[in-house]
């Protein structure tokens, strides 16, 4: 049986195991021998925890080496421990499979370890198999197929950076696989900014998925219809009993495979509602009039949390709030300051001098300052800077004595509770929304020093809409005229 299916060999190899084969594993089996026979090469298989997925990629890469034993394979996981297990895994099936006898090769050297070399008739400095953690070194290989499997692991995508890294490396692996090659992804979201999400996730300004344009096969542990795919297993009760004890989100994540926050966050970014209007200003006998959309505002509220120090520390962040008349807050503008460390300038001068551009720029009368530590020295500074450009903003003098989780979550709860709290797009290009997602209080190794703006704003009593500027000051003081303040990204 020289080109048994990939169907027939996982059911010879139950067979040997003393297992039947679950109707799940054969609809697995059967997708990815369509997609290797008909050349799709761009793959993604999604099934819920404990379905026993790892086993079957297993298999099919022994199923790969029978059909052709010169085929060169990479197996990349969350850590070279996992990629590791797997490459042992293979190596067993190889040994013990009625179908791949006489694979295994003379050389008890190229049989053990993170790699093995079957019995081939081409001459090779790569492995058959090859196992490697996904931030591991692999320059130089090369790869007929390469299986992430379980690159995505709460350790790898528990944060912002980590993400971003992941990404950086996984981007490096079509350098590795040969034209035409194929790359296999397995595995279970853990975030809801997952690699194997099917939309882009907007707020954070991505524009299309990382795994855009890839065939999927998602295997969630039960049906539309509510029934359990493999009900030998997995009963309706014990299904009820995994969602009680892994609680809604973990369960959502790893058995329904929906990408979401599992780490139960107490802020979700769901609960705002998202606009794109510019604010519009204008004056009628010396009174202003400022529009979002069609909806006017009442008061503005503005909290800037200095910083110093540069890359790796605290951010310095500037938010600005608005509101209606019927209490509604609209997050305008977060901004994440910036420095040029080429200019002559010190750095609370160019701080302050771009705050001076955002009141002018979203016409706010006062703006509130932390002056714990830092922001001590910052007050002076920033009315000079207002002075010299001629804005009528007050600055508050603020210091925080209530730990900032509090601060957080008294700011936050009852608005997003209402669904009160919307936000600008531009908001969403910043890394303001991934900190509210993954915000937990009394976790230190998060960021949130954008969250801790808003809630200083949103904490404001608002300021009431007042002529910000004297006439002489800007072009647009005469009665009756408009001016369109377009929000862009800091």
């Amino acid at each position: 049986m020289k080109h048994a299916s990939f169907s027939v060999f996982v059911s010879v190899w139950n067979q040997i195991q003393g297992y039947k084969t679950p109707r799940v594993h054969f609809q697995i089996a059967e997708w990815l021998e369509e997609a290797w026979v008909s050349g799709d090469r761009h793959l993604l298989l999604m099934a819920f925890r404990a379905c026993g997925k790892s086993t079957l990629v297993a298999l099919f890469v022994a199923w790969v080496l029978y059909r052709d034993p010169n085929m060169r394979i990479l197996i990349l996981s969350a850590e070279s421990d996992l990629a590791s297990k797997m490459v042992g895994n293979i190596r067993r099936i190889l040994e013990r499979h009625p179908l791949t006898q006489g694979l295994k090769p003379r050389v008890p050297t190229q049989w053990s370890g993170d790699r093995l070399t079957i019995e081939r008739t081409r001459d090779s400095r790569d492995p058959s198999v090859l196992a490697r953690g996904v931030t591991s070194n692999i320059t130089g290989s090369r790869a007929d197929l390469i299986i992430c499997d379980d690159v995505e692991v709460p350790n790898t995508c528990d944060s912002a950076d980590k993400r971003e890294n992941l990404r950086l490396r996984l981007n490096e692996t079509p350098f590795i696989l040969v034209p035409n090659g194929t790359m296999l992804y397995v595995g279970t979201p853990h975030s809801y900014f997952s690699l194997y999400a099917d939309k882009p996730r907007e707020e954070i300004g991505e524009e299309r998925v990382f795994l855009e344009g890839y065939t999927r096969l998602k295997i969630p542990v039960l049906t539309d219809e509510g029934e359990s795919v493999w009900p030998e297993r997995f009963s309706l009760d014990e299904i009820a009993d995994q969602r009680l004890k892994a609680g809604p989100n973990k369960f959502q994540s790893q058995m329904m495979l929906e990408p979401i926050n599992i780490l139960d966050g107490h802020l979700d970014p769901t609960l705002l509602q998202f606009y794109h209007d510019d604010l519009v200003y204008s004056e009628a006998q010396t009174r202003p009039v400022l529009h979002i959309g069609t909806t006017q505002m009442v008061s503005a509220s503005a909290w800037w949390d200095p910083a110093f120090g540069g890359k790796g520390g605290d951010n310095s962040v500037v938010a600005i709030v608005f509101s209606d008349a019927e209490g509604n807050k609209y997050i305008h503008s977060v901004s994440y300051l910036k420095i040029d460390e080429h200019s002559e300038e010190d750095e609370a001068t160019q701080q302050c001098r771009a705050v001076v551009g955002l009141m002018q720029e979203f016409y706010v009368p006062s703006v509130a300052l932390e002056i714990n530590g830092l922001g001590k020295f910052l007050p002076s500074i920033l009315r000079r800077e207002l002075a010299k450009s001629h804005v009528n903003c007050a600055v508050l003098e603020m210091s925080s004595r209530r730990a900032k989780e509090l601060r957080i979550l008294e700011a936050f709860d009852a608005p997003m509770a209402a669904r009160s709290l919307s936000i600008h797009r531009t908001v969403s290009k910043t890394p303001f929304l991934t900190e509210m997602q993954e915000w937990q209080p009394k976790k230190t190794n998060t960021y949130d020093d954008g969250l801790d703006a808003v809630a200083g704003a949103l904490s404001l009593e608002p300021v009431r809409m007042k002529r910000v500027y004297s006439g002489g000051g800007m072009g647009w003081g005469t009665g009756g005229q408009t001016h369109k303040a377009k929000t862009v990204l800091e």
